[in-house]
């Protein structure tokens, strides 16, 4: 007969807990079947399996306690605050304990992201999963395991007590990708993730329309009437707003004219790894996170599957440009190298390659799109070499940034959002030279924060470039020969 493990207690000293009055210990949550949930707010494949707790929470209040076990990866990751502000973005209700060091992680010999461990209502190990699970056979499983409790006499208490963490944002909310549109009077397009809309601004920074409701979902139709789910990324051309809906796994279009929203690709479904051509509303994506558009060529980040892919806006077809779903930092021949959740894209003014910021390995790529398209780093080393450094390209390091746009002068560049290093970053290309925009730069704010987390970078001209600061819901604008910034819009 197996032995059976006595779970280690969550209970240690000194560990920040979120949307719980107090801390728990396992004893506690006796006579619950209890699921611990290991995540970093990194990692998009325990994005992936929030909404699945979501529905167990909803199946079982009483008889099953989700606990979050946040073990980070990265530096910033560590921050209480960031976990707070995390927690915020993805409405993450059930109690979360913060362990900066990974104390529990060790404990239950815990060896990858995302990991479930159930625990028994009397306190032992029953197993463990890694990976994101199928969530069907996950509530099948849990139902025979409650009926068993039921049957051996287990008591389920009470509904925990819960003190979510309130919602953030006013105007935004988490803001995501922002970028120009084209013809007629300058404005620009705002993915408004945590309010789950599309906003149109003017050149000062004020709305001129929203596509979306404002409740979450997924729904064609009428700008005002349309839903998305924390969409993140966008693209715009002279007809259409392309967004990616990255929490509903679909790329829609917003028509420039009508205003109205249509599906382009995505079944609602989260996706396998992107293989050949396919009609686009029949392929699963996987968190589309940003796009580019050239021509009737629509280039998507699959962040889920770790790949890059295109749809074809004339025939209606959504297939793999890059990647093999791997996720690991391996240049070479498109279909065989591997990226690690890209989450930004920006095209070179010539269609010529398709740059890319790929977060969990911390670097700067590209694809090259003439010929049998390649892949190439060019600022990076892998998934856990990161930090903050300036300088030859070949030494330089990121912390999971987000957001890139091409930058015009001095024989090209890009603009980087390094995310986690809360800063905007400059890579010359033709000096393969890295280095931070606003050093020096002066706040012409009346208050000034230090930046939270921007998701997004664009540029008006070289002189005037801006940053989406998602954690403080506003868009930085800054000023390049005067050397000042400001917030844009708020």
């Amino acid at each position: 007969m197996e032995k059976q493990v006595r779970a280690p207690d969550v209970a240690h000293p000194g560990l920040r807990w979120f949307n719980v009055p107090a801390p728990l210990s396992l004893r506690d949550l006796a006579g619950r079947l209890v699921i611990l949930d290991f995540w970093t707010f990194c990692c998009i494949n325990c994005m992936h399996i929030l909404p699945i707790l979501r529905r167990v929470e909803e199946a079982f209040p009483r008889e099953v306690a989700v606990i979050g076990v946040h073990s980070p990866k990265f530096a910033a990751e560590k921050d209480p605050d960031n976990v707070a502000r995390a927690i915020a973005r993805y409405g993450i209700v059930h109690p979360v304990v913060h362990d900066p060091e990974c104390r529990i992680w060790r404990s239950y010999a815990v060896r990858a992201w995302p990991t479930l461990v159930f625990v028994s209502p009397d306190g032992y190990v029953l197993g463990a999963h890694s990976g994101e699970p199928d969530p069907d056979a996950l509530l099948r499983g849990l139902s025979q395991v409650v009926d068993q409790m039921r049957s051996a006499g287990h008591a389920a208490p009470g509904a925990l007590p819960l003190a979510p963490v309130p919602p953030a944002g006013g105007r935004f909310s988490f803001p995501g990708k922002l970028r120009p549109l084209r013809g007629g009077e300058k404005a620009w397009a705002l993915c408004d993730s945590g309010h789950h809309q599309i906003a149109v601004l003017d050149d000062a920074g004020r709305d001129r329309g929203r596509a979306g409701s404002g409740e979450p979902g997924w729904r064609d139709g009428e700008m005002g009437e349309a839903r998305f789910q924390s969409p993140q990324g966008l693209a715009a051309d002279d007809a259409a707003i392309y967004v990616a809906d990255t929490w509903n796994h679909r790329i829609r279009r917003i028509d420039r004219e009508s205003g109205r929203v249509t599906t382009l690709a995505g079944t609602g479904a989260r996706g396998l790894a992107l293989g050949g051509p396919a009609p686009g509303l029949q392929t699963a994506l996987a968190s589309p996170w940003d796009l580019e558009v050239r021509g009737t060529r629509l280039f998507f980040a699959n962040a889920g599957t770790h790949q890059l892919g295109v749809v074809d806006l004339a025939r209606g077809t959504a297939e793999r440009l890059a990647g093999s779903g791997a996720e690991a930092l391996v240049d070479g021949p498109a279909a065989e190298a591997a990226l690690a959740q890209p989450s930004g894209l920006a095209l070179d003014p010539h269609g010529e390659r398709l740059y890319f910021v790929d977060s969990e390995t911390s670097s700067v790529r590209y694809v090259s799109l003439n010929g049998r398209p390649e892949v190439h780093t060019l600022a990076g080393k892998g998934l856990f070499d990161f930090g903050h450094e300036n300088g030859p390209l070949d030494r330089a390091l990121f912390q999971h940034p987000l957001g890139i746009a091409w930058l015009e002068g001095g024989g090209g560049r890009l603009l980087v959002a390094d995310s986690y290093n809360g800063a905007l970053r400059v890579v010359d290309l033709r000096r393969q030279w890295a280095s931070d925009l606003d050093d020096g730069f002066d706040c012409a704010d009346p208050v000034c924060l230090p930046a939270g987390e921007p998701a997004g970078a664009a540029v008006d001209t070289p002189e005037r470039v801006f940053m989406v600061d998602t954690n403080n819901h506003r868009i930085l604008e800054y000023l390049v020969r005067e050397r000042t910034y400001r917030t844009w819009s708020q």
